[in-house]
């Protein structure tokens, strides 16, 4: 049986909140007033501190709200040349040519895609922890399996064991990097020797959302192999450093044949993306002080919130990505998340059967404050 607390790096609030933040009903647009109102209404509630997405609230750049502005005009067309002026900026960076890049709806679309695609012909190896949504729905309709290695003691991934444990009927790894929930980074070096000789045998699928979160972007992904003509597959995202997460842009990059083979299972491309969307990734892509400003401001966060751990007499692991895993020790993750909620906090539950971490993402740096200070009452409530 799966485990229904298995969480979506997009998923929102689902619960009742104890305060008015809840948006209105359809039945009660009876006005433009009121329609204007409930579109304003997107993104959470000025009362409400949402530390549970992995999302930037510094995006999107002021360089991207421009051009949504102008490019929201062309909205009742399809994306086609936009779309493909993005491509041609994301190969161009990475020393590609165009047919290595696929764009997707978020990274969502393109990881489900990828694995559709590979539980058909075996089944799926990855951590015990990582961002498990799509190899879950597909392992759900298939005969094949997503098959979790166990945690060790540090929450990381132990690439020695991962290689040990691929059979002939394994025909996707994946791996998260920066992990997801965990946010510890792989050794790079150690990463690219693991992709060399594994690829050889099977797929590997290196989702790096939270890339450029990392200190070396540059030598912490795996692109370049896939430049030497290996079997890698990455994906990335314009979620999270580069604050879109509401315009779901994301983008895949392999061979050209494999990913002729993954878009066998569904339908992924410019056209499926906006203009909104395309035209703020482009604005945004190379918007060095943009993403300067969110990382720096993003780190601030980390370092408040580590502190104050510290200070509660907790733990949590390093981390290289936009969130915070918290070990809350004897204490509950989901009490922790509820107590957290009554104070109009919001931070995520339980992982799978590790009921004492609690994940914090980063938020503005006042949320992270209203964090801060609530933890101590937070944590004493539900000891």
């Amino acid at each position: 049986m799966k485990n229904k607390k298995s969480f979506s790096r997009r998923t929102f609030l689902t619960g009742t909140l104890t305060t008015g933040a809840l948006a209105i009903t359809p039945k009660s647009l009876r006005s433009n007033e009121d329609i204007f109102s409930y579109v304003t209404r997107h993104g959470p509630s000025s009362v409400i501190a949402k530390l549970n997405g992995n999302e930037n609230p510094y995006g999107p750049s002021q360089k991207a709200l421009r051009a949504i502005n102008e490019a929201s005009k062309k909205s009742g067309y399809y994306v086609h040349t936009s779309g493909e002026t993005l491509r041609s900026m994301i190969a161009e960076k990475n020393g590609l040519t165009t047919d290595y890049i696929i764009l997707s709806s978020g990274s969502t679309a393109a990881l489900t895609n990828i694995a559709l695609a590979s539980i058909k012909k075996g089944h799926i190896l990855a951590p015990d922890l990582f961002w498990d949504s799509t190899a879950n729905l597909a392992a759900g309709i298939s005969q094949n399996k997503l098959k979790r290695l166990p945690s060790n003691i540090k929450h990381q991934i132990d690439l020695g064991v991962m290689k040990n444990s691929i059979s002939k009927d394994i025909s996707l790894v994946h791996i998260t990097n920066p992990n997801n929930p965990t946010g510890s980074v792989l050794n790079n070096s150690e990463l690219k020797e693991f992709c060399r000789e594994v690829s050889k045998t099977c797929t590997i699928l290196i989702d790096e959302a939270y890339n450029d979160l990392t200190d070396n972007p540059k030598s912490s992904t795996m692109i370049p192999l896939i430049k030497e003509g290996r079997n890698i597959i990455v994906t990335r995202t314009f979620s999270k450093i580069h604050g879109l997460a509401g315009l779901r842009i994301g983008y895949m990059i392999a061979k050209p044949e494999l990913i002729k083979e993954i878009m066998k299972f569904g339908i992924i491309g410019n056209w499926t993306t906006n203009h909104a969307g395309i035209a703020a990734a482009i604005s945004s892509y190379n918007d060095k002080n943009f993403l300067s400003h969110s990382k720096a401001m993003i780190n601030e966060g980390k370092e408040m919130v580590m502190e104050a751990v510290k200070k509660n007499g907790l733990s949590a692991l390093p981390s290289k990505a936009n969130f915070i895993f918290v070990n809350l020790g004897s204490l509950n993750a989901d009490k922790f998340k509820a107590s957290m909620a009554k104070r109009n906090i919001i931070i995520s539950g339980i992982y799978r059967n590790h009921k004492n971490w609690s994940r914090v993402s980063m938020g503005k740096i006042n949320d992270i404050q209203r964090y801060v200070n609530a933890m101590p009452e937070a944590l004493e409530e539900i000891s």
